[in-house]
């Protein structure tokens, strides 16, 4: 599963290239916790990140959709693709099922915004609300973290922050 997270904050750091209380937002000035917000958690950009048996024919499909390839190779096993605000990224033999992807601090573009709920805040208040976590960030640090969970039909989510 490193592997998984790694991988897909790689591709979407190839992108970007050049939101509930008792939450902060990290200043981008400062990058660092603080202030408390409002009542809505900001998730951040969200994809779909596909497991395909095809890389090459997935990939041809979802050009016909209009995504263009942002980064990644059929070397790399994974392209990400976008389509307006849509992103997805297709990914051949690095997990199984499909994964929703969101990544605190990034816009659709891989661009990072000015504020943002920090990862480990999420994470105490979902589980201030009973959720159950497959994987957990260190709430001691601070920056890049991940953490997974299932939604109650088993759909994994993924939460990657990359700053």
């Amino acid at each position: 599963m490193k592997h998984l997270i790694f991988i897909l904050s790689l591709a979407f750091l190839l992108i970007s290239c050049a939101q509930s209380k008792n939450k902060q937002v990290l200043s981008s000035e400062k990058n660092s916790t603080t202030e408390m917000v409002n009542d809505n958690l900001k998730l951040g950009a969200f994809s779909l990140s596909l497991s395909v048996i095809d890389l090459a024919k997935s990939k041809v499909f979802y050009e016909n959709l209009d995504f263009e390839v942002l980064a990644g190779s059929v070397s790399d096993d994974y392209y990400i693709m976008k389509n307006e605000n849509s992103l997805i990224g297709i990914f051949h033999g690095m997990f199984e099922g499909n994964i929703m992807t969101f990544n605190p601090g990034w816009d659709e573009n891989g661009k990072e915004t000015s504020t943002f709920d920090d990862i480990r805040m999420i994470q105490k208040h979902l589980k201030s609300q009973g959720v159950v976590f497959d994987l957990e960030a260190d709430e001691s640090t601070s920056g890049p973290a991940s953490f997974m969970l299932k939604d109650p039909d088993g759909n994994i989510i993924l939460m990657d922050q990359h700053r």
